[in-house]
């Protein structure tokens, strides 16, 4: 999925016209690493700009359309500020646009000073999931940062963004993470710091801080987030925004979170281990025990042939003595001498 990248002051003037003629031009220097003849086109609709190239048009005017028809996010008012959504063609120049300090396995990233999408196009493969849901999910983190500016931290920022476009699978992740049942639930600091991590501990990260996000809307099953939000903005504190909609602070949450997650989750991805344990060792043991069960026959077949043949041995050699004339005496050993009178 994608990350969101605050910028210092230096970038805060791109809330001017300014930046998105700044990032139109950063598209079209990208031109000849394309084609000679292939230029990139602008698509404004609505609050919404984009710059991509003829081979993205289609895929452009359908996450443009998209937008316009769900540009509401829960518990927000309606966004007014303009987005510049920049739509690589390749996977080259979209590294080129998001810069060094993108993650390798992001599908799109968020320059919220700015009010910046680079997203990757029709390059991108199937593990980068639905445009249209990678599209929303950076779109939500520009409208909570448009509500709230820097106050989120980032375990309630991408939680929110993942609420917002619908991801209920990222729920899978958390099925199969055995950690929960080991380790128990990070904290949210820990949850903070494993976005940064690798891939897999960073797809975990987003699952937990998904689930985070869906737990504390279901605190109020009236308004959803609304009140907490606007209480956070007002407040410009989470722990009081916590206090004065829930009832709780924010380390009460933070510990029903951890406890609930566990015991839903934990032993869940336990039992998929076990069973996938189970599954390996009964393929591993298997051919063993067939191959143990194979032997043991051939030993036995060879041990009663042994019998059978020293049988047959022992008739023989009685039969040979009787054709010989030997009396019975002569069988068990030899003729007695009598004894002179």
């Amino acid at each position: 999925m994608g990350k969101t990248l605050r910028r210092g002051a230096q970038d805060r003037g791109g809330r001017r016209l300014a930046v998105g003629v700044a990032a139109f031009l950063l598209a079209a220097s990208g031109v000849r690493a394309i084609a000679q003849d292939e230029a990139p086109e602008r698509l404004d609709r609505g609050r919404f700009t984009a710059v991509y190239f003829p081979s993205e048009r289609t895929l452009t005017e359908s996450l443009l359309e998209y937008s316009i028809r769900n540009d509401t996010f829960p518990g927000l008012p309606r966004p007014r500020q303009h987005v510049l959504v920049a739509i690589a063609p390749s996977r080259k120049l979209f590294r080129e646009w998001v810069g060094p300090g993108a993650p390798e396995w992001g599908a799109a990233i968020t320059f919220p000073d700015s009010r910046r999408i680079v997203m990757q196009g029709r390059f991108a493969g199937a593990d980068a999931g639905d445009p249209r849901e990678v599209l929303r999910h950076e779109l939500a983190h520009l409208a909570l940062h448009e509500f709230l500016g820097d106050a989120p931290p980032r375990w309630f920022d991408e939680g929110y963004a993942s609420y917002a476009a619908h991801e209920w699978r990222r729920e899978d992740a958390l099925a199969a993470n055995v950690a929960l049942a080991l380790k128990g639930t990070p904290t949210f600091d820990e949850l903070d710091a494993e976005f940064n991590a690798g891939s897999t501990t960073a797809q975990n990260a987003y699952a937990l801080a998904y689930r985070a996000v869906v737990d504390l809307a279901a605190l109020d099953t009236t308004a959803g987030l609304a009140r907490f939000l606007s209480a956070w903005r007002e407040a410009g504190s989470m722990d009081r925004a916590f206090r004065a909609t829930y009832g709780i602070t924010l380390n009460g949450f933070e510990q029903r979170w951890q406890q609930r997650t566990r015991r839903r989750y934990g032993g869940l991805a336990l039992l998929g281990d076990f069973a996938i344990g189970g599954l390996v060792l009964l393929v591993l043991v298997f051919p063993l025990y067939f191959s143990r069960r194979q032997r043991d026959r051939q030993r036995l077949a060879a041990l009663l042939a042994a019998d059978e043949a020293a049988e047959r041995a022992a008739r023989r050699s009685a039969i040979e003595a009787l054709l010989r004339g030997d009396d019975e005496s002569d069988l068990r050993g030899g003729p007695s001498e009598i004894p002179p009178l």
